[in-house]
């Protein structure tokens, strides 16, 4: 049975403005640039310079106009509370004189162009080199060739009308596999470390390397090393030479790359620069490559131009309101960036106040267990805000580049009632498990002890999550010798 009811429902929608306000303040100082040079580009009443107040504009109603319909806003009250992640939740700029150098490093050639220049160089039929090509398109970002050959050939038949069998393919990845660097274009670990081992020239240690890879992969890697050394007959320091020879092997060739497709992972540009002098720590933006932005006189002159005229022609209003629109779109733009600084300034500054030891001193054990509610609170910020600011931008401090993610961390409390962070009791387990005899790796139970000898009081399970976290295998796949 269908009926009709009316009710009232109450909802906040954001205007254009305010979420064009919301994009700026998340995206990192890279895409900053890119979003100001777009803007500059589609709207002529914005343009690069400081701003100052333009001659013989004083009596135009261009601000009365622009303010109208409560158009002022403040930004935290508009943000939504989410995508917030699982870490939990006095403005000093630099200068366009300061220039930092060594911010910005690029890496211009991606992992694919490396490939392709070598393809580039076999003499190949059409045919073969446009087969070639799609298969490096389907290396991924450690170097792997994840698809099965049988799917690449039905790939082939339909996009390209290519019609060759799995069989044929192989022959084309052969070449592929003896590009640089060794063991590019394999199908799964075991064959990647032998297409290394293969360009050797081998010595006896290698030779019995290969021969453990090609034949005990799996006894292997499941570190079963005295069924190896039985089964080949050798002694304890023959296996651990070519132990030795295999932990040379590179196991994800595509890394050196920081991935096969992606050009932008090369591109680490610190939004912020931290400097310290009498042991006061300062924060300025990176803005070096960003423009000043200001609202373009001559789009102001022409506004009270056209509203003097007071004409009712269908033209001259349509023409009033293009230039108004472009000229409320420059103004709010500017805005939108200026609120973004204050914004990025107030919660890094909270982020530094808050771990003012690490920031002088640069030790992980300094830091303080930390979430977005702290800084929130700190900063006088909505935690979505902080969320935002904290999301995919990077500091650059003496002690290096960190993302701000990499300084919030829960708590918990010791014996002694101290609180320290999450990331001190991963440091103490890194610890506890590099001093292991890896003959006998210590099990998680085990370290959940230690540990708690140490006055860190958490759980077995807690213990496996955290050596999870730092992918540290369990410990029969430490075994060692």
């Amino acid at each position: 049975m269908l009926r009709q009811q009316l009710g009232q429902k109450l909802q906040q929608k954001l205007s254009p403005q305010q979420i064009l306000a919301m994009k700026l303040l998340e995206i990192p100082t890279l895409e900053l640039e890119e979003r100001i040079r777009q803007e500059l580009e589609e709207n002529p009443a914005l343009e690069e310079g400081r701003e100052e107040m333009p001659p013989d504009t004083e009596d135009t109603d261009f601000d009365n106009d622009y303010n109208e319909g409560g158009n002022d806003f403040d930004l935290d009250e508009y943000m939504p509370d989410d995508d917030i992640p699982d870490y939990k939740l006095q403005i000093n700029n630099a200068s366009k004189e300061d220039k930092h150098t060594d911010i910005p490093f690029v890496h211009k050639e991606t992992f694919s162009d490396y490939l392709l220049n070598q393809l580039s160089l076999q003499n190949l039929s059409e045919q073969d080199a446009q087969i070639a090509e799609y298969i490096v398109g389907n290396i991924d970002d450690e170097g792997y060739l994840r698809r099965s050959l049988e799917a690449i050939s039905d790939d082939l038949i339909f996009q390209t009308g290519i019609d060759v069998d799995a069989a044929y393919l192989e022959t084309i990845l052969r070449i592929i596999q003896a590009f640089e660097p060794a063991g590019v274009a394999a199908r799964d670990l075991r064959e990647c470390l032998l297409l290394q081992i293969q360009r050797k020239e081998k010595n006896q240690n290698q030779r019995l390397a290969e021969k453990i890879i090609r034949n005990y992969f799996d006894e292997f890697t499941r570190k079963r090393y005295e069924k190896i050394i039985h089964q080949l007959t050798i002694s304890e320091n023959e296996f651990k030479q070519a132990n030795a020879e295999i932990m040379k092997l590179n196991p994800k060739p595509g890394n050196g790359w920081g991935g096969a497709t992606d050009s932008s992972s090369q591109h680490i540009v610190p939004d912020f620069i931290l400097e310290v002098e009498n042991d006061k720590p300062r924060v300025l933006l990176n803005n070096y490559n960003v423009p000043e932005l200001r609202v373009s006189y001559e789009y102001q002159e022409l506004f009270a131009d056209y509203s003097a005229a007071k004409s009712n022609s269908r033209q001259m209003k349509e023409t009033v309101s293009f230039v108004k629109q472009k000229l409320d779109a420059a103004k709010w733009f500017i805005e939108a960036i200026k609120q973004r600084n204050d914004r990025l300034l107030m919660t890094v500054n909270a982020i530094v106040k808050f771990q003012k030891d690490f920031f002088l001193h640069g030790d992980a054990s300094n830091l303080r267990p930390m979430i977005l509610k702290d800084i929130a609170q700190l900063a006088g910020l909505d935690i979505s805000t902080v969320s935002r600011v904290s999301n995919s931008k990077y500091i650059q401090t003496d002690f290096g580049v960190f993302p701000l993610k990499y300084f919030f961390s829960e708590g918990m409390q010791t014996e002694t009632g101290e609180e320290v962070s999450t990331r001190e009791i991963k440091k103490i387990l890194e610890e506890c498990i590099a001093a292991e005899d890896k003959r006998n790796p210590v099990a998680d139970e085990k370290l959940c002890e230690l540990l708690n000898e140490k006055g860190y009081k958490i759980a077995r399970r807690t213990v496996s999550k955290y050596r999870e976290q730092l992918n540290i295998p369990v410990s029969r796949l430490r075994k060692g010798f």
